[in-house]
C-alpha cells in the first residue's frame, strides 16, 4: 500500500506512512478502546480509523501472544467491510 500511496498520491507521499505510524501507536497502548467491529471465529475483531487516508486498520489481539495481529487495512469508502 506504500508504494501505491507514492506513487498515486504525489501531493502526500508520505501520510499514508504517517497515519499507520499514528494507528500503530494507538494500538501499542490503547488496543482496547476501539469498539469491537464484529466477531469472526471466535476472534474478536476492532478497527481504527486512518482519517485522512481515509483507510481502516482492522486488528484483533492475540492475548497468548500479547500482541496486535492486523489483518487488513481497507478503504473507508468502499460502503462494505472486508472478509475477515
Amino acid at each position: 500500500m506504500t508504494k501505491w500511496w507514492r506513487a498515486n498520491r504525489p501531493l502526500a507521499p508520505d501520510l499514508f506512512e504517517r497515519e499507520l505510524e499514528a494507528a500503530k501507536r494507538q494500538l501499542e497502548h490503547h488496543p482496547e478502546l476501539p469498539p469491537v467491529y464484529e466477531t469472526v471465529r471466535g476472534r474478536v475483531m476492532r478497527r481504527v480509523l486512518m482519517p485522512k487516508t481515509e483507510r481502516h486498520v482492522y486488528y484483533s489481539v492475540d492475548e497468548a501472544i500479547q500482541s496486535v495481529v492486523v489483518h487488513v487495512i481497507w478503504g473507508a469508502r468502499k460502503g462494505r467491510g472486508p472478509k475477515l
